[in-house]
């Protein structure tokens, strides 16, 4: 008994001598804390790309500029001004050159306003209209339509305007409708970059 009494001494006395760091060699709190990134970093990154005009920002204003300035393009010519007569209205509806220049100016018009229509319901409903695809290859070639057009009816008017008496009302509203028709041009010239950029972007990458 008394040498059993011994040796549950001695092993209480060895159990108690041992060491805790032994028994849980990896210990959590050992191990450094993990570094966590800091937040504005990630800020600072949304920020700017928020900053950044997206391309469905600078084809909505590049429409409604073409929609705008072919809209003027046209009423210079359709609505009669206080001081215009029935003979300006007349010789309005018999000059083709002026008439192709007005018609001209509402095929743009009604371009530009179905293609910023699209635009809308892109954004608000994600391509239910038509595909992207498909109107990427659809405004890359109608966009150098209407600009040809734009760019062929100011050259004619401009040769009528040079024809006609200077001063009158019918001929102010001819310079209105070449520089109008040119601005839309120019616009519809960069939309058109536009289209093929994003094109491009489709095929290739």
């Amino acid at each position: 008994m008394k040498e059993e009494s011994n040796v549950m001494v001695i092993a209480q006395r060895m159990l108690s001598g041992a060491s805790p760091s032994s028994s849980t060699p990896h210990s959590p709190a050992a191990q450094p804390p993990l570094a966590t990134p800091s937040p504005y970093s990630f800020s600072v990154a949304s920020t700017r790309l928020r900053s950044r005009p997206s391309l469905y920002t600078y084809d909505i204003t590049l429409r409604s500029l073409a929609l705008l300035f072919s809209f003027i393009s046209a009423l210079s010519l359709a609505v009669p001004s206080p001081t215009r007569t029935k003979r300006g209205i007349s010789r309005l509806r018999d000059n083709p050159q002026l008439m192709y220049c007005f018609t001209v100016s509402i095929l743009a018009f009604i371009y530009s306003a179905f293609q910023l229509f699209k635009r809308v319901c892109d954004i608000a409903y994600g391509g239910v209209l038509i595909s992207d695809r498909t109107s990427d290859y659809l405004s890359f070639i109608l966009d150098q339509l209407a600009g040809y057009l734009l760019v062929s009816s100011s050259s004619v008017t401009i040769q009528v305007i040079q024809q006609m008496d200077g001063h009158t009302t019918l001929w102010k509203a001819a310079i209105i409708a070449v520089c109008m028709s040119f601005i839309a041009f120019v616009v519809l010239a960069i939309s058109a970059l536009l289209s093929g950029y994003k094109l491009c972007k489709r095929i290739i990458w």
